[in-house]
């Protein structure tokens, strides 16, 4: 018999099982900057050593690329609703609460120097989500269909116009310079990437200097020229899911196993062509560049929604996700503390192991990663409400500073200690439940 719907519990508990899963699995993403240099993230074929190496390259790209990030502006859209459908004169602490965000992400950016860091992006989209919120079902659907309508065109014009430039580039001299400093950012020079590793792995001024400059162009170029428009969209689609309910889980078995089938079917078979061109045309750069794929944001959109439904099935029918849950709880604790990890193991202020291992390495530094967090997550929220980032970040906006341990017998899967939470005021968009 089909099972029909799960229990309040659980329905919180679905949000922070996906949402523990996107923080894990985009470190599959963020790894390859955190440890090489940074071209390697747009160019696959500078990280191609080992045999092993492309086969794993294939099975991220294919499963993960675009589509964690997906899944964390999708439960950062739902968790904007969540936290404003709870009462009234909410708009001024969700005001209150985006600005510390993003002076989180500035942290993360200017002090942890994760030039990748994606809460600033999230914390300026999250100010416009205010604006939607008394939006109906219908209507977020429609305005996130047009939306990720013009995300998509938007993808394949810049396709258009750098291929156009590049072909200019024969004829042109001002087209050959714009295209020759394009390039050199996908493919550098060998001087270039001796620089660039010095840096990172030198002295800790020299570190500053280039994690500085490196988070300063994404703040003033690229958020508002890809990032921002990316999270938006994808936030706007998670808020009709989570007006659906479909990411609460309150829908059957059967139409959880249709979104996966369909997400899956759909999203891996475009995820796989263009892997196939990758490999076909050589790594060529239009081919490769992610934000360039004229296809890029239906596949990545296909194995989101497949993730969506897969791992709400597998929580309902196998009762995965305890640990995930837990993560989830602490995703903004656990954010930075990937970001912290990595800069003591990678950059000159720990190890200096920057560029020195090879890709299949740098995934066996992700599942030690993943073995602390999924450890230490639980261990801390049985003794703990928050995480301490989510501490400080509800104190910072609610002007309170305790933090209340848990009293009693400890649960022994304080995961899933979901009615405690669900009405707790004092979460929003990074705590879903």
């Amino acid at each position: 018999m089909m099972k029909q719907s799960i229990s309040e519990t659980d329905r919180i508990l679905s949000l922070d099982v996906v949402r523990g899963f996107a923080l894990l699995g985009i470190l599959l993403v963020n790894i390859l900057s955190f440890g090489a240099i940074s071209a390697m993230a747009f160019n696959p074929s500078l990280g191609f050593s080992l045999p092993s190496d492309i086969w794993i390259w294939g099975a991220v790209e294919l499963t993960a690329e675009g589509a964690m990030r997906a899944l964390f502006s999708m439960l950062f859209g739902a968790g904007v609703l969540l936290f404003l459908d709870r009462g009234e004169g909410r708009g001024k602490l969700h005001f209150k609460r985006t600005f510390w965000l993003l002076i989180f992400g500035l942290i993360n950016g200017y002090i942890l120097m994760w030039s990748g860091d994606i809460l600033s992006t999230y914390a300026l989209a999250g100010f416009v989500l205010y604006f939607l919120r008394d939006k109906s079902p219908r209507g977020l659907t429609i305005l996130s269909a047009v939306l990720f309508a013009c995300l998509c065109a938007y993808s394949a014009a810049l396709n258009f116009g750098l291929e156009f430039l590049r072909n200019a580039a024969s004829h042109n001299t001002e087209a050959a310079a714009d295209w020759a400093e394009f390039y050199d950012m996908f493919a550098p020079s060998e001087a270039v990437i001796k620089t660039e590793l010095a840096q990172r792995t030198g002295s800790f001024s020299a570190l500053v200097s280039w994690s500085a400059a490196a988070y300063t162009s994404v703040l003033l170029e690229i958020i508002p020229m890809l990032l921002f428009w990316d999270a938006l969209v994808f936030m706007c689609i998670g808020m009709a899911l989570y007006r659906y309910r479909v990411l609460q889980g309150a829908h059957s078995d059967r139409f959880y196993l249709f979104t996966a089938l369909a997400g899956f079917g759909i999203g891996l078979s475009v995820n796989a062509y263009e892997i196939y061109q990758m490999i076909a045309s050589d790594f060529d750069i239009l081919a490769s560049f992610a934000y360039f794929k004229p296809t890029y944001q239906l596949g990545r959109l296909g194995v989101a929604l497949g993730w969506i439904g897969l791992l709400i099935l597998a929580m309902r029918r196998f009762g995965i996700g305890q640990r995930l849950a837990a993560v989830g709880r602490m995703a903004l604790t656990n954010y930075l503390m990937q970001s912290l990890i990595c800069l003591f193991i990678f950059t000159g202020i720990g190890f200096g192991l920057l560029g020195t291992l090879h890709r299949t390495e740098l995934y066996l530094v992700v599942i030690l990663i993943w073995a602390f967090q999924l450890w230490l997550s639980p261990w801390w929220l049985a003794r703990y409400r928050y995480g301490s980032a989510e501490w400080l970040w509800r104190a910072l906006t609610y002007g309170t500073a305790r933090n209340v341990p848990r009293r009693g017998k400890r649960s022994s899967n304080p995961a899933s200690d979901g009615k405690s939470i669900c009405f707790s005021p004092s979460l929003g968009p990074w705590q879903l439940a």
